[in-house]
Protein backbone atom coordinates (compact mmCIF):
# COMPACT_ATOMS: atom_id res chain seq x y z
CA UNK A 1 0.00 0.00 0.00
CA UNK A 2 2.68 2.72 0.93
CA UNK A 3 4.55 1.92 -2.31
CA UNK A 4 1.23 2.92 -4.56
CA UNK A 5 0.84 6.03 -2.63
CA UNK A 6 4.55 6.65 -3.24
CA UNK A 7 4.50 5.97 -7.14
CA UNK A 8 0.75 7.93 -7.07
CA UNK A 9 2.45 10.89 -4.94
CA UNK A 10 5.81 11.28 -7.55
CA UNK A 11 3.25 10.91 -10.57
CA UNK A 12 1.70 14.05 -9.25
CA UNK A 13 4.47 15.96 -8.49
CA UNK A 14 6.50 14.72 -12.14
CA UNK A 15 2.71 16.19 -13.79
CA UNK A 16 3.14 19.03 -11.88
CA UNK A 17 5.90 20.54 -12.79
CA UNK A 18 5.52 19.72 -16.30
CA UNK A 19 2.95 21.54 -16.19
CA UNK A 20 4.42 25.20 -14.78
CA UNK A 21 6.02 26.50 -17.90
CA UNK A 22 2.51 26.51 -19.36
CA UNK A 23 0.99 27.84 -16.23
CA UNK A 24 4.06 30.87 -16.59
CA UNK A 25 3.00 31.84 -19.79
CA UNK A 26 -0.64 32.42 -18.30
CA UNK A 27 -1.79 36.08 -17.36
CA UNK A 28 -3.29 36.56 -14.02
CA UNK A 29 -6.97 37.62 -13.81
CA UNK A 30 -6.41 41.44 -11.59
CA UNK A 31 -9.30 42.84 -10.80
CA UNK A 32 -9.75 46.66 -9.65
CA UNK A 33 -9.72 45.77 -6.03
CA UNK A 34 -6.76 43.72 -6.02
CA UNK A 35 -4.69 46.89 -7.66
CA UNK A 36 -5.82 48.51 -3.82
CA UNK A 37 -3.41 47.99 -1.09
CA UNK A 38 -4.93 46.46 2.36
CA UNK A 39 -6.45 49.50 4.60
CA UNK A 40 -6.08 52.04 1.60
CA UNK A 41 -9.62 53.74 1.47
CA UNK A 42 -10.63 56.11 -2.05
CA UNK A 43 -11.93 59.26 -0.74
CA UNK A 44 -15.37 60.00 -1.94
CA UNK A 45 -16.01 63.31 -4.24
CA UNK A 46 -17.18 65.84 -2.45
CA UNK A 47 -19.99 67.85 -2.58
CA UNK A 48 -20.81 70.00 -5.93
CA UNK A 49 -19.51 73.39 -5.93
CA UNK A 50 -18.31 73.65 -9.48
CA UNK A 51 -18.12 70.87 -12.80
CA UNK A 52 -14.04 72.73 -11.75
CA UNK A 53 -13.34 71.56 -8.62
CA UNK A 54 -15.87 68.20 -9.39
CA UNK A 55 -13.41 67.10 -11.77
CA UNK A 56 -10.25 67.04 -9.94
CA UNK A 57 -8.75 63.58 -9.03
CA UNK A 58 -8.71 63.42 -5.18
CA UNK A 59 -6.00 61.15 -5.05
CA UNK A 60 -3.22 61.43 -7.46
CA UNK A 61 -1.05 59.40 -5.65
CA UNK A 62 -2.53 56.50 -3.58
CA UNK A 63 -0.55 53.60 -2.91
CA UNK A 64 -0.07 50.87 -5.23
CA UNK A 65 0.41 46.77 -4.37
CA UNK A 66 4.08 46.03 -5.88
CA UNK A 67 3.24 42.78 -6.01
CA UNK A 68 2.01 43.03 -9.74
CA UNK A 69 5.43 44.77 -10.86
CA UNK A 70 6.31 43.48 -13.88
CA UNK A 71 3.79 40.83 -13.53
CA UNK A 72 1.49 39.54 -16.96
CA UNK A 73 -1.83 39.80 -15.85
CA UNK A 74 -5.13 40.68 -17.76
CA UNK A 75 -7.39 43.53 -16.11
CA UNK A 76 -10.87 44.12 -17.16
CA UNK A 77 -11.84 48.06 -17.88
CA UNK A 78 -12.82 50.59 -19.65
CA UNK A 79 -10.81 52.85 -22.64
CA UNK A 80 -10.37 56.53 -22.44
CA UNK A 81 -8.25 56.62 -25.46
CA UNK A 82 -5.10 59.14 -25.57
CA UNK A 83 -3.45 58.35 -28.60
CA UNK A 84 -3.72 56.85 -32.05
CA UNK A 85 -5.92 56.53 -35.08
CA UNK A 86 -9.44 55.83 -35.91
CA UNK A 87 -8.68 52.28 -36.71
CA UNK A 88 -5.77 51.61 -33.69
CA UNK A 89 -5.37 52.78 -30.52
CA UNK A 90 -1.69 52.95 -29.16
CA UNK A 91 -1.93 54.71 -25.28
CA UNK A 92 -4.66 54.90 -23.51
CA UNK A 93 -6.09 54.52 -19.73
CA UNK A 94 -7.24 51.67 -18.72
CA UNK A 95 -10.16 52.61 -15.90
CA UNK A 96 -12.87 50.54 -13.62
CA UNK A 97 -15.62 52.09 -14.90
CA UNK A 98 -17.41 54.18 -17.81
CA UNK A 99 -17.01 57.77 -17.93
CA UNK A 100 -13.84 58.22 -15.55
CA UNK A 101 -11.52 61.05 -16.27
CA UNK A 102 -14.31 62.07 -18.89
CA UNK A 103 -17.67 62.19 -17.42
CA UNK A 104 -16.81 62.43 -13.65
CA UNK A 105 -13.41 62.88 -11.51
CA UNK A 106 -10.88 60.33 -11.90
CA UNK A 107 -10.46 57.89 -10.02
CA UNK A 108 -7.86 57.26 -7.11
CA UNK A 109 -3.93 56.99 -8.84
CA UNK A 110 -4.43 53.02 -8.20
CA UNK A 111 -7.52 52.65 -9.74
CA UNK A 112 -5.73 53.55 -13.52
CA UNK A 113 -3.59 52.06 -15.73
CA UNK A 114 -1.98 53.30 -18.13
CA UNK A 115 -1.76 51.41 -21.27
CA UNK A 116 0.74 51.40 -24.62
CA UNK A 117 0.75 48.97 -27.46
CA UNK A 118 3.58 49.77 -30.03
CA UNK A 119 1.85 48.67 -32.92
CA UNK A 120 -1.89 49.67 -31.38
CA UNK A 121 -4.84 48.22 -31.12
CA UNK A 122 -8.32 48.28 -32.38
CA UNK A 123 -11.03 48.98 -29.62
CA UNK A 124 -14.50 48.59 -31.60
CA UNK A 125 -16.57 50.67 -28.66
CA UNK A 126 -15.52 52.93 -26.01
CA UNK A 127 -18.96 51.49 -24.46
CA UNK A 128 -18.13 47.83 -24.16
CA UNK A 129 -15.56 46.93 -21.31
CA UNK A 130 -12.65 44.93 -22.62
CA UNK A 131 -9.98 42.39 -21.11
CA UNK A 132 -6.20 43.88 -21.08
CA UNK A 133 -3.63 41.85 -21.27
CA UNK A 134 0.25 43.06 -20.53
CA UNK A 135 3.08 43.25 -18.20
CA UNK A 136 1.75 45.78 -15.85
CA UNK A 137 4.22 47.59 -13.83
CA UNK A 138 4.12 50.35 -10.31
CA UNK A 139 5.74 53.18 -12.22
CA UNK A 140 3.72 55.69 -12.50
CA UNK A 141 2.37 57.91 -14.86
CA UNK A 142 1.09 61.49 -14.77
CA UNK A 143 -0.88 63.39 -17.70
CA UNK A 144 -2.96 65.70 -18.23
CA UNK A 145 -6.52 63.86 -17.58
CA UNK A 146 -5.08 62.06 -14.09
CA UNK A 147 -2.28 60.28 -12.10
CA UNK A 148 -1.57 56.59 -12.71
CA UNK A 149 -0.56 54.32 -10.65
CA UNK A 150 0.40 51.81 -12.74
CA UNK A 151 1.18 51.08 -16.45
CA UNK A 152 1.18 48.38 -18.75
CA UNK A 153 2.62 47.30 -21.92
CA UNK A 154 -0.22 45.73 -23.91
CA UNK A 155 -0.12 42.43 -25.50
CA UNK A 156 -3.62 41.85 -26.20
CA UNK A 157 -7.30 43.07 -25.46
CA UNK A 158 -10.53 41.01 -25.78
CA UNK A 159 -14.08 41.29 -25.08
CA UNK A 160 -14.89 40.98 -21.80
Amino acid sequence: MALSHKITAMLTLIMSVMAMPALANEPEEVYWEDLVPPGFNELAPPPVASHESTMAQLQPDAPVVEKYNDKLVKIPGFVVPLEGTDELTTEFLLVPYFGACIHVPPPASNQIVHVTFEKGVAIEDLYDAIWVTGTLSTEGWKGDIASVGYRMTGVSVAAY
